[in-house]
């Protein structure tokens, strides 16, 4: 009976504090009860959907006093359970927290709430006349702040970096309920530690973070695309290569494509066409962001037919117009459809040096169907950024064998002097085998920080690190 008390007593205080912005029993959505992972639904004692940095702040002074954990959840995208509730936890929504704050034209800033998705910052940047360069094939259900907690990568990290480029400051609510705020615009500024960096890819296990400052960069001029047909991976490798050479800053995207997963995005996904007359060994799409319009495309053209005439690309289709290049895309963000093509599967974020790729694409196809009969291997990904995707399944299984996948997948990654999470974190899934890519002592500074940071370890529990 001792430890209801103090449950029924949190809730209660939340209401009297925040009122309609909280939500217990089952007033609370089923979607705020798990993320996109594979992981189980589990409701939380409230859900609490602040709509000012204050109240994220009130509520997690409540919390704590309460000794009650709490779970920060964004858009609820994530693949690996970082944003699922906990046993007993509160859950600290930012679906409410959103809008644009402020554009910045002298500092080419943007200022925003971190519940706000990714589609409407990229929206509010074009309309002021700049480019978002982050984005991913979740952009219209992703939010900002998530996209910050897990240093999101997404399309364009070759040429803009990761999401930890593209912020300068941040406001965030530290675990004793502290509300911190350093919106800082400038690109110098080396008054201190620069904090922020704790918070960027921290999975909400520090913090919750509240407000942001995204950099912003000039709209490009013009975008020039084109799919490409290839032999083998090391035309992928020269193709890369080349493209580096004689693209320069030009080049902003290099997705590459296995043909099993060509395949079903090409022919079982709606609305989604083959550019190309036949069938290759390796797709590639390469996209380059322009400053002039009368220069730049016949300089991509050019760098193409330089490509094909020695003998490195096969096949291409070109875009002529932002329809085509919106259509090449699609081949790429196909992915986010296969749940429905295939049915239930396991997603994989991993990271490779860009050489071994491909024999670890081999080698990970071939021991996944000797040790699981049947299983189907898909890859594709951003490949220059040293990020590999990768979609699992065993068709028709009453139960997708995950953990036996896991096991293969990320052991394999060790052997190949990769990373288990380019991009998506770490969450729950992958935390067992976070050890494989981060040494002992690595694994102790986290666990010094997270210490430092959230003494009692009440902010996202358990994800991470134990």
């Amino acid at each position: 009976m001792t430890a209801v008390v103090p449950r029924r007593g949190v809730v209660a205080a939340l209401q009297a504090a925040l009122g309609t912005a909280v939500l217990s029993g089952p007033d609370i959505p089923a979607r705020n009860e798990k993320d996109w992972s594979t992981l189980p639904p589990l409701r939380p004692l409230a859900l609490v959907r602040p709509s000012n940095p204050e109240g994220v702040a009130q509520a997690m002074r409540i919390c704590v006093e309460h000794g009650i954990a709490v779970v920060p959840q964004g858009g609820l995208t994530g693949l690996a359970g970082g944003a699922r509730p906990v046993e007993g936890s509160v859950v600290l929504s930012l679906e409410q927290l959103v809008g644009v704050e402020e554009i910045d034209i002298h500092s080419a800033t943007m200022t925003v709430r971190a519940g706000t998705p990714l589609e409407v910052v990229q929206r509010a940047a074009d309309d002021a006349g700049f480019f978002f360069a982050l984005d991913l094939g979740a952009r219209g259900s992703c939010s900002v702040g998530g996209n910050l907690s897990t240093n999101a990568g997404g399309n364009r990290v070759i040429r803009y970096g990761m999401m930890r480029e593209l912020v300068l400051g941040l406001e965030a609510v530290l675990s004793d309920g502290t509300l911190v705020t350093s919106l800082n615009k400038m690109l110098k500024n080396n008054a201190g530690y620069d904090w922020k960096q704790l918070f960027i890819g921290s999975e909400g296990t520090l913090g919750v973070v509240t407000r942001i400052v995204l950099r912003l960069h000039p709209k490009p001029a013009c975008t020039m695309a084109a799919l490409c047909g290839l032999a083998d991976y090391d035309a992928v490798l020269a193709l890369l290569g080349g493209a580096r050479r004689g693209l320069g800053p030009m080049l902003s995207a290099f997705e590459v494509m296995w043909p099993d997963y060509w395949e079903i995005a090409t022919r079982r996904v709606k609305n989604v066409r083959d550019p190309l007359s036949s069938a290759h060994p390796f797709y590639v799409l390469v996209e380059a962001q322009g400053s002039s319009e009368e220069d730049d495309p016949e300089r991509f053209q050019t760098w193409l037919e330089r490509q094909a005439e020695a003998s490195i690309i096969t096949d291409a289709a070109v875009a002529r117009s932002v329809a085509d290049v919106q259509a090449f895309w699609a081949t790429r963000d196909a992915a986010a459809e296969f749940r429905q093509v295939v049915g239930p599967h396991s997603s994989f974020d991993i990271g490779l040096p860009v050489g071994s790729m491909d024999a670890y694409a081999i080698e990970c196809r071939a021991t996944l169907v000797s040790q699981i009969p049947g299983c189907r291997a898909l890859f594709y990904g951003h490949i220059a950024d040293g990020n590999m995707h990768i979609i699992t399944f065993v068709p028709d299984a009453e139960e997708q064998p995950h953990a036996k996948i896991d096991d293969v997948v990320y052991r394999l990654v060790q052997k190949h002097g990769g990373t288990i999470s380019a991009e998506h974190g770490i969450g729950l899934l992958k935390k067992p085998y976070l050890e494989l890519t981060r040494t002992p002592a690595e694994l102790a500074l986290m666990q010094r920080i997270k210490k430092a940071l959230d003494p009692v370890g009440l902010v996202n529990p358990g994800k991470v690190l134990d």
